[in-house]
């Protein structure tokens, strides 16, 4: 019996879908579950009409750049919101989500061998993308700063990964961060592939710096985002890519041989409703990211520790004092106690220490009661007892009292 190739037998299953399967199941046979480990934040947005869409059009493929009408309207957001300037006709795709569009672009610049750095944490699906296109995935260790990143470059690395806010910590890189990053790809020779999926999550656009910003020009740069996470449309599976002309249509053929063009009816419905559906998700944006602060000092009363970002509406908090590795801590919560969290180990060896938290599919009182379990699981599996974190010198209560009185 043939068997599938080794290269795809070596690819790890993503952890945080592998979860939550279990949780759909859990679901569907009536469990009660408080999902604090969706991708996604779960917006109000109305569906407007399709009877004003181009008809036959809608049936049919689009132009494998996707269509004008949409390539601007994304080319002027990103020039307006973020001061980079995208031409509409020669440097930028519309993908069938973000997640395409960082493969293809990893299909484009690999050869055999290549390596790419990884920062962890990392997104689950970096280092298994890269292997797919017979790359070598070296993964950066949590805690090691940009500054210190030229250590891991050697003769075959070829590009870096930059998620920027990142997934799941919420971190903005600064601006002598990225002036960092972009002098050691100049140096190196190397791709920037930048992953910007979370942009709109940053309250203040100043303190959101695109990866194209320090290189107008795009000569080493790849930028891919989405109208899935910022909008709260994560079943559309609409994204892009752009970088230079010359670059993009290497992509642009990979793009032509894998998947045509998105789903033509979808491109036609953002072009239409493009504004009107950033009218509607701004201040529900907004909620999100306020929602996440609040949950931030709840974390802080219940002594649990997460590492500092602003952006997403993640948490990536330590499970550190516990006996448990993440994924057997995660395991043991959904099944013992009905809350679900995602596995550090997923976003790298470095992160074993650490879970997940999404605040974007809860109410506020469910991710208390969520909060109330992780805490108590934490107590319930500590190699020693642990004292509750007061980080203004608070006296100490019991985690669960101090989650209660939030």
């Amino acid at each position: 019996m043939p068997h599938a190739a080794s290269h795809v037998q070596d690819v790890v299953e993503a952890v945080s879908i592998r979860l939550n399967n279990r949780v759909y199941e859990k679901r569907s046979h009536g469990e009660d579950v408080v999902v604090l480990s969706y991708g996604e934040a779960f917006f109000d947005i109305p569906l407007f009409g399709f009877d004003d869409l181009p008809m036959p059009a809608l049936y049919h493929y689009s132009h494998s750049r996707g269509i004008p009408e949409l390539r601007a309207l994304l080319a002027g957001y990103y020039a307006s919101r973020h001061g980079v300037a995208v031409d509409p006709d020669t440097e930028i795709i519309v993908t069938a989500g973000s997640k395409i569009a960082l493969h293809m672009a990893f299909m484009t610049i690999l050869a055999p061998g290549d390596e790419v750095l990884i920062q962890e944490p990392a997104w689950v699906s970096y280092p298994e993308q890269v292997r797919l296109c017979h790359g070598r995935p070296v993964r950066i260790p949590h805690g090691v700063e940009v500054a210190d990143y030229r250590a891991y470059v050697t003769g075959r690395t070829r590009a870096i990964v930059v998620n920027n806010p990142n997934n799941p910590s919420g971190r903005v890189l600064t601006d002598p961060e990225w002036r960092e990053i972009h002098g050691m790809a100049r140096e190196h020779d190397l791709f920037v592939v930048a992953d910007e999926a979370y942009s709109d999550y940053v309250l203040d656009s100043r303190q959101f710096i695109s990866a194209a910003a320090h290189d107008p020009a795009k000569e080493h740069t790849i930028v891919c985002n989405t109208l899935s996470k910022n909008y709260g449309m994560s079943g559309w599976r609409i994204g892009y890519v752009f970088t230079n002309p010359e670059l993009l249509y290497q992509i642009l053929k990979v793009n032509q041989h894998l998947v045509t063009c998105p789903a033509t009816v979808l491109e036609y419905y953002m072009a239409r409703h493009f504004h009107e559906v950033l009218d509607i998700t701004a201040p529900q944006i907004r909620d999100v990211v306020v929602k996440r602060a609040a949950v931030a000092r709840m974390l802080d009363d219940a002594g649990l520790r997460y590492l500092p970002g602003d952006g997403t509406f993640y948490l990536f908090v330590s499970i550190e004092g516990s006996r448990l590795g993440s994924e057997e801590f995660c395991t043991r919560l959904l099944e013992e106690s009905g809350v679900s969290v995602v596995p550090g180990i997923g976003y790298g060896d470095s992160c074993d220490r650490f879970v997940r938290l999404s605040v974007g599919a809860e109410s506020i009182d469910r991710i208390r009661r969520g909060v109330e379990q992780i805490a108590g699981l934490l107590r319930a599996t500590a190699a020693e007892p642990l004292a509750v974190f007061h980080p203004q010198g608070a006296p100490a209560r019991p985690a669960l009292e101090a989650v209660a009185a939030f």
